[in-house]
Formats: C-alpha cells, sequence, structure tokens
C-alpha cells in the first residue's frame, strides 16, 4: 500500500471523515477478520467482533503512533475486542467447572499437521472458555499470567482450559482422520 496514501486514509479518519474511514474498514478489513475468526463460533460473531473493533479504532485512531505498524496496533484492538465479546458472552453463561490440578500441556501436537483452516474450523467448536484461551496462548503468544489477568481468571485455570482444549482438539481431530479412512473404503 503506497504510504502517502495511507496517511491521507488516517488523516481523514482522525477527522472523522465517513469516506477515509469506509477506506480504512475496506482496506483492513480481511487482516481483522482473520483475528476475529479465531476467537469466534461463527462468521456471523467473527463480523460483530470486527465491526465493534473498528469503531474502537474510529475513536481512538488519534493514539496511533506513526512511527510503529498500523496492523500491529489494530492486531491489539481486535484481540481486546474479542476477548470483551468473551467477557460479555461468560456473563450471559455460567462458567464450565474446571479443574485446576493439570500440569503443563502435552509437547505431542498432532494439531501441527492441520492446515489453518481447518484448524480455525475445529477451533470454533471449542466452548468459548477453552477456545479463548487456546486462541491467547497458542496463536497469540500470551502467556497464562497475562491470559488469568487479561480474562480474570486464575493462572490454573488458564493451564486447565488450554489442557482441556487441545484434548478436545486431539479427539476431534482423531474422529475427523477416523471418519475420513471409513470414506476411503
Amino acid at each position: 500500500m503506497d504510504p502517502v496514501y495511507f496517511k491521507e486514509i488516517l488523516a481523514g479518519c482522525k477527522a472523522n471523515d465517513r469516506k477515509s474511514q469506509k477506506e480504512l474498514y475496506k482496506l483492513f478489513f480481511g487482516f481483522a477478520m482473520k483475528i476475529c475468526m479465531r476467537y469466534s463460533e461463527n462468521k456471523e460473531e467473527a463480523i460483530e467482533m470486527v465491526n465493534d473493533g473498528f469503531l474502537k479504532v474510529f475513536n481512538s485512531v488519534n493514539k496511533v503512533d506513526e512511527g510503529r505498524p498500523f496492523q500491529s496496533w489494530l492486531s491489539t484492538i481486535m484481540i481486546n475486542t474479542s476477548i470483551d465479546h468473551y467477557r460479555a458472552r461468560i456473563k450471559r453463561l455460567k462458567m464450565e467447572e474446571l479443574n485446576n490440578n493439570h500440569d503443563s500441556e502435552d509437547t505431542e501436537s498432532i494439531l501441527a499437521k492441520l492446515n489453518y483452516n481447518d484448524l480455525i474450523k475445529l477451533v470454533q467448536r471449542l466452548s468459548i472458555s477453552y477456545r479463548t484461551v487456546f486462541n491467547l496462548f497458542v496463536i497469540d503468544g500470551y502467556n497464562h499470567e497475562e491470559i488469568s489477568k487479561m480474562l480474570s481468571i486464575s493462572v490454573g485455570t488458564s493451564k486447565s482450559n488450554l489442557f482441556k482444549a487441545r484434548q478436545q482438539l486431539k479427539e476431534m481431530l482423531k474422529e475427523t482422520l477416523t471418519g475420513q479412512i471409513k470414506e476411503q473404503y
């Protein structure tokens, strides 16, 4: 993207110009959508997260440090917006009972053999608690202490959610692979 053009769009957004906001949205929709899809149950929920995230972007666009990559700033907003959705949803749902006595996760990873889209489809089938911790830890690189603060849960709950998410993903993968083998015969 042309840096001069991007600066013009950013300046327009800072001036609350609707055309500039629409252009910024169109330019970065796909990038934002990839982030939000990891945290959502479906495409509609992801679009809702993206739209909420862009509302935050437009309300705080004056805080953009033009010396740093815009995508990093946008990524942080989209992740935080996804976490906000998680928190709102948790208030509506009763939190799952979790066992806090699990040790570190199994280092063997069947999941490494999946392509990105297959993994996202499986991750979306996880409960919101497991899905959020899995995304934050495995995909976005946060540690359990950071996750516990972001989600207002204990470190043990974060570890337990990750452990259980991985176990469920492994089971889903086994089911998927077994189904594919049966289809071949």
